[in-house]
């Protein structure tokens, strides 16, 4: 049974889901409010770990100083001293008057700290300090100053292993980690996905003056099966892009997979399973070129060493039947067929055993293009089922047409 009190914190801060691992994010953030300890909340982007921060302050005894956010990512690395620690007036080129850090502004409130794992070490040192000792230094001063604040960070890196490649302080790591929280990614919140999607259509339909969105079953089913590997932040912006680019209410499975990128290898369990590593469209479709260009040059050489009177060098696996006749794997994406070649009298006569047979060279744009044109006529320009066959999906298929000018 969820807690009036996290239900209320939930409602308040807008938060959307029932999940165990949610809830118990939560419930730690109220535990961990009252007191002054650092928390380092960790999770992967998009997954809302900026709500925690603001959790942590409004229950805390500083909720009426300041709260100050800062992303540690999008400052330069040569100005992030400055913006946290403030400088002196002609410490460097454009400090034309003194100002004031963050640290100093958020002074007996709290500062929030994301992408905390993008700071610079030298940084680092000077975040160590203020954690142990309350002290910082303006840039350009040697002037030690005293600050009274609770830091709160966050970061969508692995620590561990960012300490071990040398980019993250070890000490400062376990510091801010005195309490950590963890935020669950949305595939880990699978019941909680429908509710976010229906929570976001109902927004957006207020916001553009509209009627929401509806899902059916099989659209359901495959935002279920989807990774989202862009968690809440790329489930909002999706619905967004169906309540307005859509003109239909009612979204099918065929509707949400356009908007969907990667969606037929996300959902290939082969690829998974063998950790094939194919992050992109692209890749995939290399692989299979290559795997053609492989069959491509053995059927060559059997055909050669056939018409050439050789059969000694003939791999194993092409089976012929007779000296006109031979029956080769056809390579495809799909299921394998056979194929018969047949080679009359003129074919035959044509042949000059003396001419050695040199492999054709192509690049691999050529290849694909090919393989795209080829099966695009096979199914008769029909673009949904030649992206079945390719095994990409229909977003990919309309940016390689366009990009080979296939139209």
């Amino acid at each position: 049974m969820v807690k009036e009190e996290i239900q209320q914190v939930k409602q308040r801060f807008g938060i959307i889901g029932n999940s165990p691992e949610l809830l118990r994010a939560v419930d730690v953030a109220l535990q961990v409010a009252p007191t002054d300890l650092s928390v380092l909340i960790t999770g992967e982007s998009g997954t809302g770990k900026e709500f925690f921060p603001q959790i942590i302050h409004q229950n805390s005894r500083r909720k009426h100083g300041k709260y100050i956010a800062v992303n540690c990512g999008a400052i330069p690395e040569g100005t992030i001293d400055s913006e946290l620690f403030g400088h002196e007036k002609g410490s460097f080129t454009g400090a034309l008057s003194d100002r004031k850090g963050y640290f100093e502004e958020a002074d007996g409130g709290t500062i929030f700290l994301d992408e905390v794992g993008e700071l610079p070490l030298t940084t680092q040192a000077r975040l160590l300090r203020v954690l142990e000792t309350g002290e910082f230094i303006k840039v350009g001063s040697s002037k030690v100053l005293k600050t009274n604040v609770r830091i709160v960070a966050a970061t969508n890196l692995n620590m561990i292993k960012a300490i071990s490649d040398g980019r993250f302080r070890e000490d400062l790591f376990y510091r801010l980690n005195t309490v950590p929280i963890q935020v669950p990614a949305l595939r880990e919140r699978i019941d909680d996905i429908l509710l976010l999607f229906r929570k976001f259509s109902n927004d957006f339909a207020e916001k553009y003056r509209m009627p929401p969105i509806q899902l059916s079953e099989e659209a359901k089913k495959v935002l279920l099966e989807y990774r989202w590997p862009g968690n809440i932040r790329q489930l909002k912006n999706i619905t967004e892009q169906i309540s307005i680019i859509e003109t239909s209410r009612e979204v099918t499975a065929e509707i949400i997979r356009l908007y969907l990128p990667q969606y037929d290898i996300e959902r290939l369990p082969a690829l998974a399973d063998n950790n094939t590593g194919f992050a992109h469209e692209r890749e995939m479709l290399y692989q299979v070129i290559f795997e053609m260009r492989k069959e491509l040059t053995e059927l060559k050489s059997v055909v050669h060493n056939l018409m050439s009177g050789s059969l000694t060098d003939i791999p194993a696996h092409p089976v012929y039947t007779s000296p006109h006749e031979v029956q080769v794997p056809q390579v495809t994406v799909t299921a394998p067929v056979k194929k018969t070649f047949h080679l009359d009298e003129r074919e035959t006569e044509e042949v000059h055993p003396e001419h050695e047979y040199v492999e054709e060279n192509f690049s691999l744009e050529d290849a694909e293009r090919e393989m795209i044109k080829k099966a695009l006529e096979k199914n008769g320009g029909k673009r949904k089922k030649t992206a079945e066959e390719l095994k990409i999906s229909e977003r990919t298929l309309y940016r390689k047409i366009k990009e080979y000018n296939l139209e």
